[in-house]
């Protein structure tokens, strides 16, 4: 590793963990996403990474959605909270168990209003009331449906079935939305090369009904971007 790739490692943990013991002291929605919010506007900043967002009109304000979102880097969520900024409405992210035991990631996912999925437990129950409670107090939810980050050439991997099911389920409708840059590219040319005005654009989708039972999530998310 290159001294600017270890200064920049501490930072983001120290950061990360910074915010993750300021949102352990709150449990109020507001303050939840600001919290969340001010992290990903500081840590983008340092990285020189900017966000271009496309169709930001399409979010209703106050709304309650689904947000599906496709995953190349660990700062997408980051690159997703800037997207919803101004627009008063209070996400939960579902992360997998691996985050919540993150050495580096831990402490921030276990005190931000992540919902846990365990994948390797036999009993998904506690899992969907975890949402079905969220989404009664008025939360929206948010979730990477290909799983995990698509380290592949293609601008998209196969999609897990659980995101359409949390949709049906809660009755929320899905608002796709497409980073359209390769944001793994982008981390590595800051943190290599501490290259300036960096930017990541996003799309933001035309709402899919969740009752349209005529596409899977994952044609209807195809269809909506081109891919």
């Amino acid at each position: 590793m290159t001294l600017n790739q270890i200064k920049m490692a501490l930072y983001a943990l120290m950061l990360t963990n910074k915010y993750g013991l300021k949102l352990r002291k709150t449990n109020d929605p507001i303050e939840l996403t600001r919290l969340r919010l001010e992290y990903a506007e500081v840590l983008l900043s340092k990285l020189n990474i900017g966000v271009e967002v496309i169709g930001k009109e399409k979010i209703e304000q106050g709304g309650q959605y689904l947000f599906i979102s496709n995953h190349r880097s660990i700062i997408d969520p980051l690159v997703i909270e800037i997207a919803l900024r101004g627009k008063d409405i209070h996400s939960l992210w579902i992360a997998k168990k691996e985050l919540y035991n993150s050495f580096f990631f831990g402490v921030f996912a276990r005190n931000s209003g992540c919902i846990l999925l365990d994948r390797e437990s036999s009993q998904m129950g506690s899992f969907f009331n975890g949402i079905k409670a969220a989404v009664k107090q008025g939360h929206s939810i948010s979730v990477f449906p290909e799983g995990s980050r698509n380290r592949t050439d293609t601008p998209l991997t196969e999609f897990k079935k659980g995101s359409q099911i949390i949709a049906v389920k809660n009755r929320l409708q899905i608002l796709p939305v497409f980073i359209q840059t390769n944001t793994n590219k982008v981390l590595m040319e800051s943190i290599k090369h501490n290259t300036k005005d960096l930017e990541v654009t996003i799309e933001i989708g035309d709402l899919i009904d969740y009752k349209d039972r005529s596409k899977t999530g994952e044609e209807a998310y195809k269809h909506q971007f081109n891919l």
